[in-house]
């Protein structure tokens, strides 16, 4: 058993507990089309957990197109309004993401809200998610460097007052696990869209379905090396 207490479990998002990925597969496939160009799914499975500023320059290389400011300005704008269309509705629930929160709060275990989108929109996702679920929250667009920087694991940390390696992540993209390991948590990767490699520090889950508070008190056991 870990001898150090669970001091924070920091959720991804989009993916992990909304299936909010499929929305974003609507708006960035569109955007392709809009910048003149087409989606290949190896471009859209690129795109998965990336922040926006990454996101945009992917879509630009990806489709071979100049990355003048001014035209990722814009497309930045014109994928910013078509996902708030999206999201506008309640967003579908990752399978056992709302009893998982539940029991991570019916144990006392501070809990936070760790997402590369940006704040507008994130606010939308959470008005289906509920906010008092987490002591707090932080958005991609609130860092220096979004995921797979570490940056945002490391803000989510800080405001809870926790060491990040007392902390589990759980998330659901390479991009996520890389940024959540990178700043020294244990992560509980959950797939959604796409395969996540085995990496020191990880465990996964087919799904959160029955995820229990020991089974994210193992994860915290879980060798680094």
């Amino acid at each position: 058993m870990c001898s150090v207490t669970l001091a924070g479990v920091l959720w991804d998002m989009d993916g992990t507990l909304l299936d909010s990925e499929k929305l974003w597969d609507i708006g960035v496939r569109e955007l392709a089309t809009e910048l003149g160009g087409r989606m290949t799914d190896e471009l859209r499975h690129s795109l998965i957990g990336a922040s926006g500023p990454n996101a945009l320059r992917i879509v630009f290389d990806g489709l071979g197109l100049d990355r003048d400011p001014e035209a990722v300005a814009a497309a930045g704008r014109w994928l910013e309004q078509r996902v708030t269309e999206l999201f506008a509705g309640p967003v579908p629930w990752r399978p056992g993401a709302r009893d998982a929160l539940a029991a991570v709060a019916a144990a006392g275990i501070p809990a936070a809200l760790v997402t590369n989108t940006k704040r507008s929109l994130a606010e939308l996702c959470l008005d289906t998610v509920g906010r008092d679920w987490f002591r707090v929250t932080v958005c991609g667009d609130e860092v220096p460097e979004g995921k797979p920087a570490p940056d945002p694991y490391l803000r989510a940390a800080e405001l809870l007052g926790a060491d990040p390696e007392h902390c589990v992540a759980v998330e659901d993209s390479p991009t996520g696990a890389q940024s959540a390991g990178a700043a020294g948590c244990r992560v509980l990767v959950v797939p959604c869209e796409i395969a996540v490699p085995p990496a020191p520090g990880r465990v996964f889950r087919e799904s959160l379905v029955g995820l229990t508070v020991p089974e994210l008190h193992a994860v915290l056991a879980t060798p680094v090396a």
